[in-house]
């Protein structure tokens, strides 16, 4: 992890800082790129959209899922966590911290907007941070990146249909026109473009070529997203300055979800008997969310200054430092884990095979 990589909650807390002061003394400004958009699409946001994705699926080689067999079991779990239990737990857990126990505190007409924003969140598993984590936590790399390709694969067909019936179930109205349009222009689209990207750079056969494009990519990818954050909370300052413990109070569902997926993943794959090396990355996997696409999604869905992007963004503030805990759980609890009965019995499967 690079030192900005590993700083990112502190540039994300300047950037609260200065988009609060910048939207209070430059209105204006922000009013005229709030309009700038096109069909409920916001131009500039796109585009500083597009340079936040595109880097991180550039990493992403499809031709990996073909090795889906070797860690099935942890696949399975990942994917169990990643479609069936984080989108569904996340719009739990919003609904009863948001929507009962703090909404006395919270603006009334904004609660829904909030809940809205942390289904969004919970419904698109994390490209590109993972590669990180996984690193971090010693993990299996070709699981890690047959995982990412599977879950990008999903999320093109799953995104929209979950977030659809969750902010349903919520009794949210589901912009489908628009919904459907940021899933085309954020998942679709730059996944296309990446893989085309990616297909001519490696052309000559030399991965070099690569490193080198995504060294000079991922700063960028950064710098987009912490511009992105800055025009958000232009809009959102004067709401924030109102009510300062509104971060902290969407914060709450963000940290249970993450620790319980992340548990609950590292949990059944020891139970599973997977390898630890495995089990790692699938905890963080299941835990982590693809943030870049969240807040691109929840700006057209439902405005800048809408509580659903409020809550995006705190996921963002929130990220490293929270996985990167879950990181330190998962290599100091190493020894436990191979301790476990599962575990024990699949390596004897595979000691005799």
């Amino acid at each position: 992890m690079s030192t900005f990589e590993r700083y990112l909650t502190v540039w994300v807390a300047l950037c609260i800082l200065v988009g609060i002061a910048l939207g209070h003394f430059f209105p204006g400004f922000f009013q005229t790129v709030g309009a700038a958009e096109i069909a409920h699409v916001n131009l500039p946001v796109a585009a500083l959209i597009w340079l936040m994705v595109i880097p991180m699926l550039i990493k992403v080689d499809f031709g990996a899922i073909g090795k889906v067999r070797e860690h099935w079991r942890g696949i399975g779990v990942t994917l169990f966590i990643n479609w069936a239990v984080k989108p569904f737990s996340m719009a739990a857990l919003g609904w009863f911290f948001i929507g009962y126990v703090f909404a006395p505190y919270l603006p009334a007409d904004q609660i829904n907007s909030y809940i809205a924003g942390l289904i969004v969140l919970a419904a698109a598993p994390c490209t590109a941070m993972v590669f990180v984590w996984s690193n971090l936590s010693h993990g299996e790399p070709d699981f890690t990146l047959t995982q990412v390709a599977l879950n990008d694969t999903i999320m093109v067909f799953a995104f929209a249909p979950i977030v659809g019936l969750l902010l349903g179930l919520s009794a949210i109205t589901v912009p489908w026109e628009t919904l459907l349009l940021s899933v085309s222009l954020y998942i679709v689209v730059p996944v296309i473009i990446a893989q085309l990207v990616r297909r001519f750079v490696l052309a000559d056969g030399n991965g070099e070529a690569l490193t080198r494009l995504l060294s000079f990519l991922q700063p960028l990818s950064l710098v987009a997203l912490l511009a992105t954050l800055v025009l958000l909370f232009g809009f959102q300052g004067e709401q924030i300055l109102a009510q300062p413990l509104i971060i902290a109070m969407l914060a709450v569902p963000i940290l249970v979800q993450v620790y319980f997926n992340s548990g609950l993943a590292y949990l059944l794959n020891r139970a599973a008997g997977e390898t630890h090396s495995v089990a790692g990355p699938s905890a963080l996997i299941g835990a982590s969310n693809f943030f870049e696409l969240a807040v691109a999604a929840a700006i057209s869905l439902f405005g800048f200054h809408s509580g659903a992007a409020l809550a995006t963004v705190v996921g963002v503030l929130i990220e490293v430092p929270v996985m990167l805990s879950v990181v330190k759980i998962v290599n100091s609890s190493k020894g436990w884990y191979e301790a476990g009965a599962g575990v024990q019995r699949v390596a004897r499967e595979r000691g005799s095979a």
